[in-house]
């Protein structure tokens, strides 16, 4: 065989060697693609439907994609392809004139209106739908609904609100100086027949915060629970005139009876909505306070163990602790000018601590 022929035979050979080798890269650059523009929309999905991109990071854009020629469109997802090509025929950063306008019907609500719009919102109990009506009494007919709900949201207000009906803060306020509220708390406790769940109700009157420790008990039946209520008829003796008012929660505890027995000591008993622990908070807090400040840092051993606790806590929650709700105050301790040397008063083995001058 001659030189030429050999050389023919071994060009052929490279060349489908080489056209396979293409193919074979090629399919696995196209996999490549496909895999990264499925990553991409998943990652996409997760950032939202707009993408914020910098000037910068627009022109990388562009650079890469000009390259890629009409293909670009099959492979662009971070803006549409007309936004690409707005880029490409404007210039990054630059719009065209339509698209510099504003959007929307301009603003030709006078400021004497808004004001108004404003006024009726915030001297009323009235929504976007009630303004309209006393607008267009006043012969203003010029706003639609969805120019008086801008207005409101614009400023603040709610465009669609329940201020006709009472709201709870609005209902504490009212009932603040005789309203008291009622919980329970409890703790494991190690006893000689090993550990067992104490109970203790109480009753915090939210206006001075002094809490009362209304009983404590293993087992906390509705029977117990009336019969501690008989002895705390002293807690709502007050020369207040408005009405006494006491809030509590679905605790099956309760009982009718218990309702019967707070309202025959001229109390009113407010009973709140199921897994709604917010709308008891000052007992909440309480419970909250308590374990975090002394309960947990106790293994108790026995009732009497128990009550000790809560006995020296309750005392020291109740006259030297500050409240922050007191204005940082405490509820009956009146400290004394900086003068003399500076003391603690600890109790609980140091876990709570009072200073005072002396």
């Amino acid at each position: 065989m001659s030189t030429a022929n050999t050389y023919t035979i071994n060009s052929s050979v490279f060349q489908e060697f080489l056209f396979l080798l293409g193919k074979l890269v090629h399919s696995n650059l196209v996999r490549q693609i496909e895999y990264l523009k499925v990553e991409n929309q998943i990652l996409r999905s997760k950032l939202g439907r707009i993408v914020t991109t910098t000037p910068s990071e627009k022109r990388r854009i562009l650079k890469y994609g000009l390259l890629l020629g009409s293909d670009i469109r099959n492979l662009i997802s971070i803006v549409t392809y007309s936004t690409f090509r707005r880029w490409v025929n404007y210039g990054v950063g630059k719009q065209p004139d339509d698209e510099i306008k504003k959007r929307g019907r301009p603003k030709k609500t006078s400021a004497e209106i808004r004001e108004l719009v404003i006024r009726l919102a915030k001297e009323n109990n009235w929504g976007y739908t009630r303004i309209l009506g006393e607008l267009k009494k006043l012969r203003i007919t010029s706003l639609s609904r969805s120019t008086v709900m801008r207005i409101l949201k614009e400023n603040g207000l709610d465009p669609v609100p329940k201020r006709g009906e009472d709201t709870w803060d609005a209902f504490i306020k009212r009932h603040f100086q005789t309203l008291w509220a009622c919980d329970f708390f409890t703790k494991t406790v190690w006893t000689a027949l090993g550990p067992r769940t104490f109970h203790a109700l109480f009753f915090i009157n939210v206006h001075t915060r002094k809490v009362h420790i209304a009983g404590i008990t293993k087992n906390p039946t509705q029977e117990w629970v009336n019969k501690q209520v008989r002895t705390i008829s002293f807690l709502f003796q007050t020369n207040e005139k408005s009405d006494k008012l006491l809030i509590r929660d679905g605790d099956c505890k309760y009982s009718q009876e218990f309702d019967a027995a707070i309202a025959g000591y001229g109390v009113k008993v407010k009973r709140i909505p199921y897994r709604s622990p917010n709308l008891n908070p000052y007992a909440e807090g309480f419970v909250g306070t308590i374990k975090r400040e002394c309960l947990n840092h106790f293994f108790v051993f026995g009732e009497e163990h128990f009550r000790y606790l809560i006995r020296e806590y309750t005392s020291y929650y109740d006259t030297k602790r500050p409240h922050s709700g007191m204005n940082n105050d405490p509820l009956e301790y009146k400290p004394k000018k900086n003068s003399g040397k500076l003391k603690c008063e600890s109790r609980l083995g140091g876990t709570i601590r009072h200073y005072y001058w002396g």
